[in-house]
């Protein structure tokens, strides 16, 4: 397809990107740990770090890691909310020349089992909130070193001390002395400052991340991210912000998780390359508390998924904090509602910019001009370096305003599934485009509208949900004879999972399947609603229809 897109163009965005100057990620880091040492990098309830104790603490995590006998590329586990560990342990692996492995906290055992099991990961730094899961999987995984720590280890004290004492009574906590061989994250890094970290030579070939997505089966499969692909999207992004930034020192919200792919680029990688201030945010369903956060700081940033935006708007307080600063709003992750944009600008006198991106592609593909007056129902125009093409079911290309599969190619597109061949070959054209299965079409200007999923993964506040891995899950449930997942309108989130059962046990019912869910799947792929049918839609080789249980919720609900 012709870049007609490049005539739409903000001023002083470049068509094409370079380089850039680093060739690792951790060698970025550490450039910007010298430019900037005595900024904060971090703030964490009301905690700070910066640039200079950043580096001092992820070089102690690396040479303790290095000191245990980890090879270089060995995978690295970080299963933590936003807190100020997580950036020393993700920046301290990476410079060490370890791969990164990103596990949601909230998995079950069965879900952090596999994601260890498949990436071959040998260590692992959990929150001990969270440790309980850890000790569960265990079992099932190959890990040789456990790290635990507090949420409030990095505060000074009494601050961390009392953070620990107040979490460790309101959750249950696994004392680290119940997991074998588990040490203390505090300890590791007083270990580790006794040595300086060996100098790993670590090239833009070389893997980072393996970031786990379900892409459009419901196996979660491990997505490889390399040095490259992620220095090339923080050079898109930055070259796509750059033109609208102040002169000031930037300060950027970060309410969604940093094991989360949009915020890890978005909030941490790009606006770490402006040796900006991150305030992260490690409970932010608490939006009491995240609107009080966000009126101490004249923040210059925000990301976000639709329903945090929504929630933000809805609350009674929010017109209350100062958007002055405010430049950049993102939503991503999710389609962002028209309902919600409008309010958003209302309240805050900023546009909401719409932006797109996968997993695959580290993430960002398609983001709106940063100048953009009022929400357009689009994900934006394709960033520098990218291209689309719109492509029928034969992969033949399509023209302007004709609907069809999404593919995308660029050099933030990943290398590939790890130790997943055939899968990979199934995204990925003889051209080198990689299918994004979303159904979007391109307009005369260039703006890229999202017209429905190609496939039938659900978005639930912004998380892909696989109903796949839902009806594996159901299906393993005593008394279920067939099960179907789809995902249903949602006001809060967007979007939820929705059941349809075939019982062989009359007896059974929806509060002992909703029981059995919450044990294995994380919360938000849990049902929302369960309805028992005597049968299911077939094709007829017996394929359950999800399509057509989807039109009658649709027409019912019309």
């Amino acid at each position: 397809m012709d870049k007609i897109w490049l005539a739409s163009y903000p001023k002083g965005v470049p068509a094409e990107i370079g380089p850039g100057p680093c060739e690792s990620l951790g060698e970025l880091f550490q450039d910007v740990c010298r430019r900037f040492p005595d900024r904060v990098a971090y703030i964490n309830m009301g905690a700070t770090l910066r640039y200079r104790e950043l580096a001092r603490l992820a070089e102690a995590f690396g040479s303790y890691l290095q000191s245990r006998g980890l090879p270089r590329g060995a995978r690295v586990a970080l299963m933590m909310p936003n807190c100020l560990q997580y950036p020393v342990c993700m920046f301290g692996a990476l410079a060490a020349g370890y791969v990164v492995v990103n596990c949601n906290p909230l998995y079950t055992r069965r879900e952090l089992a596999h994601q260890l099991s498949d990436s071959g990961a040998e260590a692992l730094v959990v929150v001990e909130n969270f440790a309980h899961v850890v000790e569960q999987a265990l079992p099932d995984v190959r890990l040789q070193h456990v790290l635990v720590t507090g949420l409030g280890d990095l505060m000074a004290w009494p601050k961390g001390w009392l953070t620990n004492l107040v979490v460790r009574r309101v959750r249950k906590m696994v004392p680290a002395w119940r997991i074998p061989q588990a040490v203390a994250l505090g300890r590791a890094l007083a270990q580790g400052r006794r040595r300086p970290v060996a100098a790993v030579p670590v090239g833009r070939n070389d893997l980072a991340f393996l970031q786990y997505t379900g892409g459009t089966t419901g196996v979660a499969k491990g997505a490889m991210l390399t040095h490259g692909n992620l220095l090339a999207n923080v050079e898109q992004a930055h070259a796509w912000i750059a033109p609208f930034l102040g002169a000031g020192p930037e300060l950027i919200i970060t309410a969604l998780p940093l094991y989360h792919v949009f915020a890890l680029t978005a909030n941490c990688f790009t606006y770490l390359k402006l040796g900006a201030t991150n305030v992260l945010i490690t409970n932010p369903r608490d939006i009491p508390a995240l609107v009080a956060e966000l009126a101490k700081y004249r923040f210059t940033a925000i990301t976000g998924v639709n329903t945090l935006f929504n929630a933000l708007v809805h609350h009674p307080d929010f017109a209350r904090v100062d958007f002055s600063a405010l430049t950049v709003t993102l939503g991503g992750g999710m389609a962002v509602q028209e309902a919600v944009a409008q309010r958003w600008q209302a309240l805050t006198g900023k546009t909401l910019i719409e932006a797109y991106g996968l997993t695959e592609t580290s993430p960002a593909v398609c983001i709106n001009p940063l100048d953009l007056a009022a929400y357009n129902g689009k994900i934006g125009l394709p960033i520098s370096s990218t291209e689309i093409s719109i492509r029928d079911e034969e992969g033949r290309e399509l023209g302007v305003g004709v609907a069809g599969e999404l593919c995308v190619r660029g050099p933030q597109v990943m290398a590939g599934y790890y130790q997943r061949p055939a899968d990979t070959a199934a995204v990925m054209t003889p051209d080198g485009f990689l299918r994004t299965g979303d159904m979007a079409e391109v307009d005369e200007r260039g703006y890229v509208r999202l017209v429905d999923r190609k496939k039938d993964m659900i978005t639930v506040s912004g998380f892909k949900v696989y109903p796949n891995e839902v009806e594996n899950v159901v299906a393993s449930c005593a008394g279920v004879l067939e099960v179907a997942a789809i995902g249903v309108p949602d006001e809060k989130s967007g979007e939820a999972v929705m059941l349809f059962v075939v019982r062989k046990d009359e007896s059974l019912s929806a509060a002992a399947i909703l029981d059995y869910c919450r044990e294995n799947l994380t919360a938000y792929k849990v049902p929302k609603h369960i309805e028992f049918r005597s049968e299911l839609p077939k094709t007829n080789v017996g394929k359950i229809l999800r399509r057509a249980l989807r039109d009658e919720v649709l027409r019912q609900a019309a």
